[in-house]
C-alpha cells in the first residue's frame, strides 16, 4: 500500500542534498499541512527533502514540484522541506499504525507565544525564520519536525483532520518529556494517509480506536528523535558527505 521511504540525493548548488521518497501501490487519501499537496485529497507519493539553512526560495511548492518532475513522479503527491538531514529518519509503529519522523528542534517555540518578530517574508514561512519568534539570531536552524503517518483503515474527512490534531498533541507531549519549554517549532508539518476504501472510521482523536496508536507512535518517534541533538544538514556538509545516487 505504501512503501518504506527510499533515501536518495540530488545535486543542488554544488552539494549532494538528501531526500526521502515514499511511493504508493495504490492511491491513498491524505490530509497534509505540507507546502506541496497540502489539504485533503488522494495522493500517490510523498517527498521529504532537505534544504540548506540558507534556503530563501519563496515558492517551496514550485521547488518540490520541480523535484517531483525530475523524478518522474505522476499524479498528485505531498512534498515536505526541512533543514535537517532526512537520513536521520525515525520510524515507529503501534498496532498497525506506521509513523516516520524527521526531528529537528533547533528553535522550539510555544504556539501561544507573546507577540514578537515574525517570519521574514523574503523566505518561505514554512521553512525559514531568519529572526525567530523568540528573537533567535539570524541563521539559527529552524529545525522542522516533519511527520508522515499511515493508518491501515479508511478515515472520514473529519477523522483525518482530527488525526492531525492528535499528531500535534502527541508531538507536544514528547517535547514536554524531553524537557523542552515548547509545543513544537514554527515550521512543523504533518501528513496522515489512509486507504480510500469505505466504510471510513469516524474518529481520529487520541482516545479513538486508531487515534490512540497513532498518538503513541508519534510520541515515541518525536521523543526518540529529539533525544539526539542534530545539527542542520548544511552544518554537516563536508568531505565526508555521502555521494549521490542517480535520480
Amino acid at each position: 500500500m505504501f512503501s518504506e521511504p527510499v533515501l536518495r540525493f540530488r545535486a543542488e548548488d554544488g552539494d549532494d542534498v538528501p531526500f526521502l521518497l515514499w511511493r504508493t501501490t495504490r492511491p491513498l487519501r491524505a490530509v497534509s499541512t505540507a507546502p506541496l499537496g497540502g489539504g485533503l485529497g488522494v495522493r500517490h507519493w510523498v517527498l521529504n527533502a532537505t534544504v540548506p539553512m540558507s534556503y530563501r526560495r519563496d515558492d517551496p511548492d514550485a521547488h518540490l514540484a520541480e523535484l517531483a518532475g525530475d523524478l518522474g513522479l505522476s499524479g498528485p503527491g505531498v512534498g515536505h522541506l526541512t533543514g535537517v538531514d532526512v537520513a536521520e529518519l525515525v520510524v515507529r509503529s503501534d498496532d498497525g499504525v506506521r509513523v516516520w519522523a524527521t526531528v529537528g528542534l533547533g528553535a522550539p517555540v510555544w504556539a501561544a507565544a507573546p507577540a514578537g518578530p515574525v517570519v521574514d517574508p523574503a523566505g518561505p514561512a514554512d521553512q525559514v525564520d531568519p529572526v525567530g519568534p523568540a528573537g533567535v539570531d539570524a541563521g539559527h536552524p529552524v529545525g522542522t519536525v516533519n511527520i508522515v503517518a499511515l493508518l491501515p483503515v479508511g478515515l472520514s474527512d473529519a477523522a483525518l483532520v482530527n488525526a492531525v490534531g492528535t499528531v500535534t498533541e502527541a508531538k507536544a507531549q514528547a517535547l514536554w518529556d524531553l524537557g523542552l519549554p515548547a509545543t513544537g517549532t514554527a515550521t512543523d508539518a504533518v501528513t496522515v494517509l489512509c486507504p480510500t476504501e469505505e466504510p471510513a472510521e469516524r474518529y481520529g482523536g487520541p482516545r479513538s480506536r486508531w487515534g490512540a496508536p497513532l498518538a503513541r507512535a508519534v510520541h515515541r518517534a518525536v521523543r526518540d528523535g529529539g533525544a539526539v541533538v542534530r545539527p542542520a544538514w548544511s552544518d554537516r556538509v563536508g568531505p565526508t558527505a555521502p555521494g549521490p545516487t542517480a535520480l
